[in-house]
């Protein structure tokens, strides 16, 4: 540059303008090299990367050629002021003005890489939720430009040290009324992050039931059954048990089937093993457990274990399937003459007793 410099001021000076001609001459240069960077390096990086589709793809280009060819003219604007030479005051007003524009340049180069298609890339490679990786991008985005405008100020000449020392106590004094906000956003960076629930899933805490329809960082909107929107800030969430019933694999039924004390043995055996050939049979039941068996002898019945679970976790599905099994099991008792047992109080009147079922 300087030699190009020297060159152009030696062939300006046989014409007596000298300075002007080539202030003129290196921003017309610089404007030719701005539309040969356009048209020609990033149309070549963007054909490279279109063709081997790596994650510096052309969005990588596209996001660094504006600030790019807005950059080089003022380049171009500023080599030229200085072959001018300004007076004193304003060459120190150019350079300053120089810095600014070179910061302003960088942060907009900074903040349009954050919303270009390798960012997203990487987020999930990594396994990031798209939730959360929006709002690291937003950070990261509200710390480009806090950097941007500490530097701006430090080149206009003020002394921000004290500014800053001032915003942590400010800070300090934000962060103490806001305690709970802070908290909440925290802990809905937390539940993002692990995913014991997503939109759509079932859950159920101590305090509600129901449907997720939207998790943010502040707060976790659940649709009751009785289609009440319930807004639960996250600080209560992740400190209390959330029991996620869409992500069960199958679901329980378990109860004592009683029969009267007079079945014969022969009877209750069969009774047993046709139920559980049925359940094993059964397409709605999973078949890794199913057990029933004779467990106890009840004051007033024989109580048979009925223990499965359901393939189905739906809960309307899961009554409809419990419905039909029962149903079954009522036949097979039918079948083998065993009826259930039925409550008995006996009441003692003037001497004689009388069983009333």
């Amino acid at each position: 540059m300087g030699e190009i410099k020297t060159w152009l001021l030696a062939a300006a000076a046989q014409t007596g303008l000298a300075r002007p001609v080539a202030a003129l001459a290196v921003f017309l240069l610089f404007l030719l090299l701005r539309g040969f960077l356009t048209r020609f390096v990033f149309g070549l990086a963007s054909k490279i990367a279109s063709r081997k589709k790596t994650a510096i793809d052309i969005s990588f280009f596209l996001a660094l050629e504006p600030p790019l060819k807005s950059f080089i003219p003022v380049l171009g604007i500023y080599i030229a002021l200085n072959i001018w030479l300004l007076p004193p005051p304003w060459s120190l007003y150019l350079i300053i003005l120089f810095r600014i524009l070179v910061v302003l340049f960088a942060a907009w180069a900074l903040y349009n890489l954050t919303e270009s298609r390798p960012f997203k890339v990487i987020g999930q490679n990594i396994g990031l939720d798209p939730l959360l990786a929006d709002f690291l991008i937003k950070a990261i985005k509200a710390i480009i430009v806090a950097l941007a405008v500490i530097m701006i100020v430090q080149q206009l000449g003020y002394d921000i040290n004290g500014f800053i020392a001032g915003l942590g106590l400010g800070g300090l004094a934000v962060a103490l009324a806001a305690k709970d906000a802070l908290a909440n956003i925290f802990a809905g960076i937390v539940i993002i992050a692990d995913k014991p629930f997503s939109v759509g899933d079932w859950i159920s805490t101590p305090e509600v039931e129901g449907t997720v329809e939207r998790v943010s960082f502040r707060s976790t909107r659940i649709r009751t059954f009785a289609q009440a929107l319930v807004t639960v800030p996250n600080a209560i969430l992740a400190n209390e048990a959330v029991t996620n019933w869409s992500r069960m694999g199958k679901r329980r039924v378990s109860f004592n089937l009683k029969v009267a004390l007079s079945t014969p043995r022969e009877k209750l055996a069969r009774s047993t093993e046709r139920i559980r050939k049925m359940l094993q049979t059964d397409p709605a039941v999973h078949p890794e457990t199913i057990l029933v068996h004779l467990v106890e002898f009840g004051e007033s019945s024989l109580e048979v274990v009925v223990y499965f679970f359901t393939r189905t976790t739906v809960y309307a599905e899961f009554l409809a399937a419990r419905e039909a099994i029962n149903l079954k099991i009522m036949e097979i008792l039918e079948e083998e003459g065993v009826s259930l047992a039925l409550p008995a109080h006996s009441i003692h009147l003037a001497g004689e007793q009388e069983e009333h079922p």
